[in-house]
């Protein structure tokens, strides 16, 4: 992959991006890469209890986001206001990705692999297509890579942008590892910033060192986090 020297990930729900690329983004971060993350939703309905209020769940799962956000290295959550269990694919929302990607000008965005067979949640599945056609455009009719599309973009001074390379998480096609032996720790501390998800912490550790071990342990490496790579340049 070529240099990075500032990325972008978007998830679905606060934790989503910790849980599949924590670690590769922590420790860009500790290399001096800008990193920066958006949510589509507070994640305001992530709650066992039918007693919780919805709003206040979202006020605190933000501030659990952007405490999980420095445990990363990274610079506050960019929150996109879509409804938690209601996210669709909407121009709107095309329109924000594209926004997000030409005001922060990554040179990797990150997201949900939306063709993952057997991908349930729909809000993944949607938070995918978001981002690859908010970046690529080439089924939204917007994209932060092409200055003819969304001239109202133009005309906020936004020019367009395009990312070398989309990395997708959560993929069932992996073709990029990153090794993160090395950000576990901050990957573990992002997660735990999470608490109002967290029912057992030393379980949460075994799973998440149980299942980057698994990704790493073909190539030889202690941990690793799987991506499927899309190179935008000639899309």
């Amino acid at each position: 992959m070529l240099a990075v020297r500032t990325a972008l990930a978007f998830g679905a729900h606060p934790d989503d991006v910790e849980l599949q690329a924590g670690g590769t983004l922590a420790g860009w971060a500790g290399r001096g890469v800008r990193v920066e993350l958006a949510c589509f939703t507070a994640g305001e309905k992530g709650s066992a209890d039918p007693e919780t209020d919805p709003a206040e769940l979202a006020g605190v799962r933000r501030a659990e986001a952007d405490a999980a956000a420095r445990a990363l290295g990274a610079a506050p959550v960019h929150f996109l206001g879509a409804v938690d269990g209601e996210l669709e694919v909407t121009m709107a929302l095309r329109l924000a990705v594209a926004r997000l990607v030409r005001v922060v000008r990554p040179d990797v965005v990150l997201g949900h692999d939306p063709w993952r067979r057997s991908l349930l949640h729909p809000d993944h599945r949607a938070a995918g297509l978001l981002t690859v056609d908010g970046v690529v455009g080439d089924l939204a009719g917007v994209a932060a890579r092409d200055p003819l599309y969304v001239p109202e973009l133009a005309a906020e001074g936004l020019a367009a942008h395009r990312p070398h390379t989309v990395l997708l998480f959560g993929t069932d096609a992996p073709d990029e590892l990153v090794e993160v032996t090395a950000a576990m720790d901050a990957k573990l501390a992002s997660l735990r910033a999470h608490a109002s998800q967290i029912t057992d912490d030393a379980d949460l550790e075994r799973r998440i060192r149980t299942w980057n071990a698994a990704i790493g342990a073909g190539v030889g490496l202690q941990y690793a986090e799987a991506f499927h790579t899309l190179d935008t340049r000639g899309r």
